[in-house]
């Protein structure tokens, strides 16, 4: 079943066969405008039926094979839905903070997603979400995690809260297999080079570090 992902997919993590197919987003092939009703990754083609939306295909994939990345308790399991949720608008928070067109509204975004993420800190029991087990929860928030580690290498933007937890989860999630091994060969910098393309505040400062060492930058 071919499988089309740009963001970390939990596949690997429970093993079925699969075919994996790489997206240029910015130049998208007519079969897959044709498979993907809103033109984004991923997109699961299995048999004749196609899903789309990351979390739906995770959901799915997660059902038909053996175990579950998903808490046996149903108030636990709720919970976690509910902070996949939250990590899906953070990742939209990602997009305008990146997109920013000025510097002011850069550190409103900046505000805003700093705060998104101070929120989640307290939810965290370590070294994983939910303790010492890998559920989905875990995966989605490597996505997110994932884009701060190239932000970082712009400047220190003060977006994570210095909350020991919520530090040593986002080394746990990283160093996980399924996580570490998601994403194709030169993502940073892939990511760095689409930042780079922005015509945004952040794409300006992408654009001045090209090929120069971690930008000096901090904000409180």
């Amino acid at each position: 079943m071919p499988l089309c992902a740009a963001r970390g997919d939990r596949a690997e993590r429970k093993g079925p066969p699969h075919k994996r197919s790489y997206i240029d987003l910015s130049d998208k092939p007519d079969w897959f405008r044709a498979l993907s009703p809103l033109g984004r990754v991923p997109v699961l083609e299995t048999g004749s039926r196609v899903l789309f939306e990351s979390q739906v295909i995770a959901e799915y994939l997660d059902e038909i094979t053996p175990g579950s990345l998903h808490p046996d308790d149903p108030l636990e399991k709720a919970r976690h839905r509910a902070w996949i949720e939250y990590a899906s608008a953070t990742l939209a928070e990602i997009a305008g903070f990146y997109n920013a067109s000025d510097a002011a509204s850069f550190e409103s975004r900046r505000q805003a997603l700093r705060d998104r993420l101070a929120r989640v800190a307290s939810e965290v029991q370590g070294p994983f979400f939910a303790g010492t087990a890998f559920y989905i929860i875990d995966g989605v928030w490597g996505t997110v995690f994932r884009y701060l580690d190239t932000f970082e290498t712009l400047g220190a933007f003060g977006l994570m809260p210095e909350d020991a937890c919520m530090a040593r989860w986002r080394a746990a999630v990283a160093a996980h297999p399924s996580v570490r091994d998601a994403p194709p060969e030169g993502y940073p910098a892939r990511l760095l080079a689409f930042l780079q393309a922005r015509n945004s505040h952040l794409g300006a400062l992408a654009r001045s570090m090209d090929g120069k060492a971690l930008q000096e930058v901090t904000i409180p």
